[in-house]
């Protein structure tokens, strides 16, 4: 899971995928990081932390880091929030750069269209439902593309 600074959208989405494939048995290691080296170290924002709590999930022990193009080869899939995102998951790649391993998040709702997740950083607690209301959609479709049989 990827964003801007990793502390509001991809925590969101980590905590939210993680907890999805532990309830379906699924095993899968989720992590998540920022294209931006902004909040290295840091907690998630207070108001994901609150959001997620609301909705039985504990973000507070994720700690930001900066996505590197070591991601690229490590982990299965890589969802963005944006194209930005995107766009920079390609830049630090480099080399490594796999297209067919990074899609925006959003696609398992809205296939093809491009679809970003709000950044609600300048927002309210708002927002960050809004957010996780999307988050929380888009991956119980993932989750269910893996365990149709």
């Amino acid at each position: 899971m990827v964003c801007l600074g990793n502390i509001c959208r991809s925590p969101l989405a980590e905590g939210i995928l993680q907890a999805k494939s532990e309830a379906a048995g699924l095993g899968w290691i989720v992590d998540s990081a920022g294209t931006g080296n902004y909040h290295i170290g840091e907690n998630p924002h207070p108001t994901s932390q609150k959001v997620a709590l609301a909705n039985g999930i504990d973000i507070r022990k994720q700690r930001c880091r900066q996505f590197v193009s070591e991601d690229i080869d490590v982990f299965d899939r890589i969802y963005v929030m944006d194209t930005d995102n995107y766009q920079e998951v390609k830049r630090i790649s480099g080399s490594k750069w796999k297209e067919e391993k990074v899609e925006l998040i959003l696609s398992a709702l809205y296939p093809g269209e491009k679809r970003n997740v709000p950044d609600p950083w300048y927002g309210t607690e708002k927002d960050f439902h809004l957010v996780f209301e999307l988050l929380n959609r888009a991956c119980d479709k993932i989750i269910q593309s893996y365990t149709k049989t």
